[in-house]
């Protein structure tokens, strides 16, 4: 069993109020929860028909492909420098 504390974090998102458990910090957990509301937000600003459901995933989609474009560029970027010092 861990020794690590687990933090519960209530957050709002798009209206909904959610309890978050985990190691991570509570700021932490307050701006990932403030980000995918913005993004929540934005989306469903465009999209007004849509309901919750689908523009939750529609967020996690968009979420999902910017990871994707983000570690893909860090793995250039490591094979940049790897690269360099040979």
């Amino acid at each position: 069993m861990s020794n690590q504390h687990k933090n519960r974090t209530t957050v709002d998102i798009y209206g909904q109020q959610y309890v978050i458990v985990g190691l991570e910090s509570t700021s932490h957990v307050r701006l990932i929860a403030s980000l995918v509301d913005d993004k929540m937000r934005e989306i469903g600003s465009r999209n007004p028909s849509l309901d919750i459901s689908k523009l939750a995933v529609l967020t996690a989609v968009n979420a999902v492909n910017d990871y994707i474009k983000m570690k893909d560029q860090l793995e250039r970027l490591q094979a940049e420098l790897i690269r360099e010092k040979d």
